[in-house]
């Protein structure tokens, strides 16, 4: 009985385990429905709150429809000067037109891109709230489930939040595909001014090519246009506010560049003249006086500003380059008032005024005989203007064969605007009249924008040397040439730059220098683009001009035997090997050059190490050790073999040193870490100095000693502390040679301490009658 219980005892036991899972299940299955009704209206609920959230935010639909607006209101302007009937466009307002439908295109793509990814966002949760509403767990049910019921004034207010949530949801996809229409609407309209746009610029080159009004004589008095002369002018400035007013708003953050860098100009001055006020900086550098710099400079900061800013705005319209350019004549008149002579200040208001004529019959698109005589009038007296400054000119800041080709420039395009003019060429002749003078006024802005930096660079050279800065450490000469060969270099860039505005060729030569320097060339298997290896090679130069600045900018300058001596533990060396490595790096990785082939040209250079270099990995390595093992610092005295002087300069490959002479002596690095190197400085610049000679046998040797001893004591730069030694060094016939010894205070005032004593010494040795073999 026992064995069968025991036989189907396992089985009996599986069966109570299920019959209690079973159990247990049937319990569970009765929380089923109200944890998955509770778990789906706590997911109901949480989708709906961000639906709500995202609803109330708009989508951002509000400004995108305001800008929307605004690409309107952009190209409205466009359309109506378009559609006027016999209206000829400028080519440089046909220019602008283009960089204006361009930028709207860009707009409108962004915005087409945002408001698709809003309508795929609404479209998302709208299936959301529909799969919810769809839900049959989610109903209101008067009867049937009694768990249900305990979750109705919840299912109802779900029910209605869902209603409302639907209906806010589909308004926005609504307000999102009408804006999505009305973004494909100006995207057709854009293009199609686009077509115009290209097809009239193609007209107009070929006209301004050829004859595109009649000859001057046979001209009429006013405009062949329709609407006549006051109807052109009206519509010319509506189309040029059009231009600057896009442009001025389009391009503010380009302009806060050129405004911070003149509020640094302006910081930069104006603090510097308050300390040059100090009494200890005024007792050394005495009161300055610039003719163009002034201690408040507000003038000086606008006129820094107008010079500049093209270097950020290469897109910009002609006439806006023109009008900062008549602001920047007003500027310097009211700066250089009191500084110009009377002849000379009225000389220029009449050409400041000639050049104001000249913007405003430029900008109006008439071909009237009297705008084309008051064309042809300031063309003759500019022509006027610049033969007589050929032989007189000068600009100091500039060389004179620069100030001599801007003038050149400026009677032969003025003489080719005459021409073209005469002949029937008036936009060729608008735009060579205005480039010509353009050039003459912005040469003169250039220079007193030059010279107002060299006047304020020369202000920190003197402040520094006072206060002992970062410009004490440079050469002032140096500095003063180097800055003023850079700012020759700026200014002439930007005189290219407007020059290329006026012209109307910026987008051209942008195009084509980007054709030249992005297309892709072979060379084997090696594929590369010139302006990979323009810029590799801006790189290395850079590298190499900041790794030998390095010593100044850390402080450590050019080292002399004069005034005080100062050791500096220098880490020059390591940190130029940093700068050439990392440039090195970075050049690689800018050229496009495959690392793979970097592997190649390295293994290469290992053979060559190999073969030939072992000298000069030897001076490196060695180079390298002496900055980490710091036998020596610049500043020590050091002697090696026969040469003794000053460390001057750590470098990778050799180090350099200044003797008492004067002279530089290039060590390599290699020698100086195998070779038995004095240190005289290592610890301190003190040493022990010796002055032999030799006196009458004859001589009294207690006499003797007490003079040496005096005048030792009385010479300067001895070390009082630590004693002097008196020594016999030998007895002659006739003689005794004596031996001095006595500790200087620096190894570089030893020959000074040693000429002054033998000095003393003879003079005693002559009262008390010692004779000196």
């Amino acid at each position: 009985m026992h064995r069968q219980f025991s036989k189907y005892f396992p089985l009996f036991f599986s069966l109570i385990i299920v019959g209690f899972t079973s159990n247990a299940q049937t319990i569970d299955s009765s929380k089923t429905i109200p944890d998955t009704l509770l778990f789906r209206i706590q997911k109901a609920q949480s989708v709906i709150t961000e639906v709500n959230a995202a609803n109330k935010k708009g989508y951002q639909l509000e400004l995108y429809r305001n800008s929307i607006n605004e690409v309107k209101q952009t190209i409205n302007p466009l359309q109506q000067d378009f559609s006027r009937k016999g209206r000829e466009i400028d080519q440089k307002n046909l220019q602008s037109y283009e960089l204006i439908l361009k930028d709207a295109t860009d707009r409108l793509t962004r915005l087409r891109n945002n408001l698709i990814k809003s309508s795929n966002e609404l479209q998302r949760m709208s299936g959301q709230i529909v799969a919810l509403s769809n839900d049959t767990v989610l109903r209101v049910s008067n009867t049937g489930d009694a768990e249900k019921l305990l979750y109705q004034q919840q299912l109802s207010e779900i029910k209605l939040r869902l209603q409302q949530t639907g209906e806010a949801t589909g308004k926005n996809l609504d307000e999102v595909g009408r804006l999505l229409a009305d973004v494909s609407a100006l995207d057709i309209a854009v293009n199609d001014l686009k077509t115009q746009v290209a097809e009239r610029l193609q007209q107009s080159g070929k006209v301004a090519l050829g004859r595109e009004v009649p000859y001057i004589w046979d001209t009429s008095w006013l405009t062949k246009t329709d609407g006549g002369f006051w109807s052109n002018l009206r519509a010319s400035y509506l189309g040029q506010k059009q231009i600057l007013s896009y442009f001025v708003d389009s391009t503010w953050d380009k302009r806060l560049l050129s405004i911070f860098f003149a509020i640094a100009f302006f910081i930069w001055v104006h603090r510097n003249f308050k300390l040059s006020q100090r009494a200890a900086v005024r007792r050394k550098i005495g009161v300055l006086t610039f003719s163009y710099l002034k201690p408040f400079p507000v003038l000086a900061t606008v006129i820094v500003a107008l010079n500049i800013i093209p270097l950020f705005e290469t897109g910009a319209p002609s006439l806006y380059i023109e009008l900062l350019q008549l602001l920047l004549l007003l500027a310097i008149t009211i700066h250089l008032r009191k500084i110009l002579p009377s002849k000379q200040l009225f000389s220029w208001l009449k050409l400041i005024t000639a050049y104001a004529l000249l913007v405003v019959i430029s900008s109006i698109s008439a071909d009237g005989l009297i705008l084309r005589l008051a064309l042809l009038g300031l063309n003759i007296y500019f022509i006027y203007m610049g033969v007589r400054l050929l032989p007189k000119m000068r600009l100091q800041q500039f060389p004179k064969k620069y100030t001599k080709l801007v003038l050149l420039i400026f009677i032969g395009f003025n003489a080719l605007a005459l021409l073209l003019n005469v002949f029937g060429r008036l936009s060729l002749a608008k735009s060579f009249a205005l480039t010509g003078v353009i050039g003459l006024v912005q040469l003169v802005g250039l220079a007193v924008f030059v010279q107002l930096v060299l006047d304020a660079l020369e202000l920190q050279l003197k402040i520094s040397s006072c206060s002992k800065g970062f410009f004490s450490r440079v050469e002032h000469n140096r500095t003063r040439a180097s800055s003023k060969k850079a700012l020759w270099w700026l200014a002439a860039v930007i005189w290219v730059m407007v020059f290329l505005i006026n012209m109307n060729l910026t987008s051209g030569t942008m195009i084509f220098f980007e054709a030249v320097l992005a297309k892709q060339r072979t060379f084997g298997s090696i594929h590369f683009t010139l302006g990979n290896i323009l810029f590799f090679l801006l790189i290395i130069y850079l590298a190499n001009k900041l790794q030998k600045n390095v010593p100044v900018i850390f402080g450590e300058g050019n080292l002399s035997y004069e005034g005080q001596v100062e050791q500096k533990s220098s880490k020059v060396a390591l940190i130029r090997l940093i700068i050439i490595v990392l440039a090195f790096l970075l050049a690689v990785t800018a050229s496009g050059l495959p690392m793979d082939r970097v592997t190649v040209v390295l293994g290469a250079l290992g053979v060559g190490i190999g073969l030939g270099m072992q000298n000069i990995v030897n001076n490196f390595v060695s180079g390298i050790i002496l900055i980490f093992e710091r036998p020596f610092r610049i500043g020590d005295f050091v002697e090696l073999a026969d040469k003794k002087g000053r460390v001057k300069d750590i470098g990778i490959r050799s180090s350099k040193l200044l003797t008492q002479q004067g002279s530089e002596v290039i060590i390599p690095n290699g020698d100086l870490l195998s070779g038995r190197l004095v240190n005289w400085t290592l610890n301190h610049d003190y040493v022990k100095t010796e002055l032999i000679f030799k006196v009458n046998a004859e001589t009294d040797l207690d006499l003797l000693n007490k003079i040496i001893k005096e005048q030792v004591e009385n010479t300067s730069h001895v070390m009082d502390r630590l004693q002097t030694e008196i020594l016999i060094n030998g007895i002659l016939a006739n003689a005794i040679e004596i031996k001095v010894l006595a500790w200087v205070e620096s190894i570089y005032v030893e020959p000074v301490f040693k000429s002054e004593l033998m000095m003393s010494l003879l003079k005693q040795f002559k009262k008390v009658g010692i004779t000196v073999m």
